[in-house]
């Protein structure tokens, strides 16, 4: 039996949508800084995971666990790692957008960058 929690994504276009709304989002970014200058969407706080140790000891301060949290990398795979934390670390509504910023780029914004 695993302890992997299942985790749940969402189309771009579907995040597109929600995103428009800005209702009680909670948004999570945790590609690298460097990524952010090259592109990123407005709303999101940036976690590198690479700077887990700093901000992990807060996470549940900072964010609230019962609300509605997307979270964002290049291509999807960073980001579900992080869903997959939260779910095993109290949060219960995480999603992760599936195919990053770059699918974003590709299917909702072609005015935005790729790298």
């Amino acid at each position: 039996m695993s302890d992997r929690l299942t985790i749940r994504e969402i189309q771009p276009d579907a995040f597109a949508q929600r995103y428009a709304e800005m209702k009680a989002l909670q948004l999570i970014d945790v590609r690298e800084p460097f990524e952010l200058e090259i592109v990123a969407l407005e709303g999101f706080q940036n976690l590198p995971l690479s700077q887990f140790e700093q901000w992990s000891p807060r996470i549940a301060v900072d964010f609230d666990p019962t609300a509605e949290t997307y979270v964002l990398c290049h291509h999807g795979v960073r980001s579900a790692q992080m869903c997959q934390w939260l779910l095993q670390n109290g949060f219960v509504n995480v999603i992760n957008i599936a195919g990053g910023i770059h699918s974003y780029a590709l299917s909702v914004d072609r005015q935005l960058p790729r790298y």
